[in-house]
């Protein structure tokens, strides 16, 4: 989430590379810049032929033949619109919002397209001050609305916002603290009764508590979760642990049992080790860590419309976004890239837990990434 400058790379195996960025809570990173750079070959890397540029925390959804993206820039957000995921890198910057209030570090544009309208989803602020906040227009890069404060629950520091329909319910999931102070980022839930209000209380889904999930901290983490609905209609809200300015960093996945309540810590399931990650030793079993990068994390998964339920069936693999610095590279922010991957739902697959209340097994769909 913290602005950083990067040089953009493209995997061969990948769609696009962009620039992208980690987090650490506890330091503030440099005002980030939105220029075009010229890409470099070395080893893996192959170019795209062509300049790329450079990016933050990008999201990415499609609305009929268009692709629309969100991005932090320039002390405010853009929007980049191509007819292929692939042009994006090379479509122009439209600035959409500015923050000419002053509210102070601008992290993780969130995308969707619900009832007629683009609405993006952020987080501003400085320090313990960091809310989410929300800017809508009937068309994708131009005639955005004003900033306008997402009133969750307890108002507490909160980031990494992504609304969502599950069960006829609109909900809202993001990355926040318990209290005012930097203890630990846990994912929390809460219903919506509108875009920019939720109702009722917030419901604590995850917190990184798992051995695999506490490598790197101060503050331990979950964040950037993003939600998808199985080919079996059940939910799973996938996320990123450890911390993101280490290549321990990696993807996960909460999946609510079938029929329970998404309100319900007890109700889901997390997978037993990263699903995505470099570290063999936090892999879940049967999961094998990555060949190109390290520390893959904040991802996004590019479906039509930003919606949750629009997710492919089984077997099909879809396109997503993450990222991750070079294997053979120093792990910095600074060597930190955007990187388009795939994604193909995984049948059959359990998830074990103990010492706590309900069943200890739960067995359905995951998730298995690619490079």
């Amino acid at each position: 989430m913290f602005p950083i400058r990067w040089l953009a790379r493209v995997l061969p195996l990948g769609l696009v590379a962009a620039l992208a960025l980690g987090q650490a809570v506890t330091t503030a990173g440099p005002a980030e810049a939105d220029e075009a750079v010229t890409p470099v070959t070395d080893g893996q890397f192959s170019t795209l032929g062509r300049t790329t540029l450079a990016g933050a925390d990008p999201s990415v959804i499609k609305v009929g033949n268009l692709y629309v993206s969100a991005k932090s820039v320039d002390g405010g957000i853009a929007v980049r619109t191509a007819s292929t995921l692939e042009g994006i890198a090379g479509a122009p910057k439209q600035q959409v919002w500015q923050d000419t209030g002053g509210l102070g570090e601008v992290w993780a544009p969130e995308i969707v397209y619900y009832n007629g309208n683009y609405r993006i989803y952020f987080g501003a602020g400085t320090s313990a001050a960091h809310r989410i906040y929300h800017i809508s227009s009937a068309g994708p890069a131009s005639g955005y609305s004003a900033a306008t404060k997402v009133a969750l629950p307890d108002d507490k520091w909160a980031i990494d916002g992504a609304p969502f329909t599950f069960g006829g319910q609109r909900w809202f999931v993001w990355s926040g603290w318990s209290g005012d102070t930097n203890v630990e980022q846990n994912l929390y839930i809460a219903r919506m009764s509108s875009p920019t209000t939720t109702t009722g209380a917030r419901y604590v889904i995850s917190q990184p508590r798992e051995s695999w999930e506490r490598i790197v901290g101060n503050p331990y983490i979950n964040e950037s979760a993003q939600p998808i609905v199985d080919p079996n209609g059940q939910l799973h809200i996938t996320y990123s642990a450890n911390g993101s300015w280490s290549n321990q960093y990696c993807i996960a996945d909460l999946r609510l049992r079938a029929g329970g309540d998404p309100t319900y810590v007890w109700d889901w399931y997390k997978s037993n080790g990263c699903l995505f990650g470099s570290h063999a030793e936090t892999m879940m079993s049967g999961w094998d860590p990555t060949l190109y990068v390290d520390g893959p994390g904040h991802h996004t998964f590019v479906l039509p419309n930003g919606d949750a339920t629009a997710g492919p069936p089984s077997g099909n693999r879809f396109p997503t976004m993450f990222h991750a610095v070079a294997k053979g590279t120093p792990y910095s922010w600074s060597n930190r890239y955007w990187y388009t991957g795939t994604a193909v739902w995984w049948g059959s697959t359990t998830y074990r837990r103990a010492n706590v209340p309900g069943p200890t097994t739960d067995t359905g769909f995951s998730l298995k990434f690619f490079e």
